[in-house]
Parts: structure tokens; C-alpha cells; sequence
């Protein structure tokens, strides 16, 4: 799934994008991620994503939207990987 998302990043960055906008992953604290990969100034801004909302548990689950040109994404402490699936699918269909 990383090399998927690095893939997707180094396609983006054009000598400028990288410099504006981003891909930023930080823990939180209940406990989990978060995920905020800027759509701005590519060709996913203006692309339809539906949201989701996947609950199994107390720490298995993930909520995904678009926001203000951002893909967003809150999960549980072990669903990095399974978000980050989610954006590069996403991706790789609307590219």
C-alpha cells in the first residue's frame, strides 16, 4: 500500500505541487490516524468520491470523505494500511 501512495505522490509532484500541498498521516489519540492527502491542483479535485464509514469494533474501523479538495480519513490503530488501499484505488480509478 505504501509504495501504491508513493507511487501516486511522485506522479503529482511537478516541481510546484509539493512545495503548496501534501500528504500528512499522524497518530491520534483514541488511539488510531489520521490521514489528510491534498487533491488540489491534481487531476483527482474535482473527481466524486463517496463516503465511507466502517465500524467492526473499538479499534477496527475508518471513516473516509472528501473535504475542501482533501481526502480525509480517520481509522483505528491498524487501518492504516487498509485506508491508504482505499485513497490509491480510488486514485487509480479516476486517473
Amino acid at each position: 500500500m505504501i509504495k501504491s501512495l508513493q507511487n501516486w505522490f511522485a506522479s503529482v509532484c511537478d516541481g510546484q505541487w509539493e512545495h503548496e500541498y501534501g500528504i500528512k498521516i499522524e497518530t491520534v489519540d483514541n488511539p488510531g490516524w489520521y490521514i489528510q492527502i491534498d487533491l488540489a491542483g491534481t487531476g483527482l479535485a474535482e473527481k466524486k468520491y463517496e463516503c465511507r464509514t466502517v465500524e467492526r469494533g473499538d479499534n477496527d474501523w475508518f471513516k473516509t470523505r472528501i473535504e475542501d479538495a482533501r481526502f480525509i480519513a480517520g481509522c483505528g490503530p491498524c487501518n492504516l494500511a487498509e485506508v491508504i488501499a482505499e485513497f490509491t484505488a480510488w486514485a487509480n480509478i479516476n486517473s
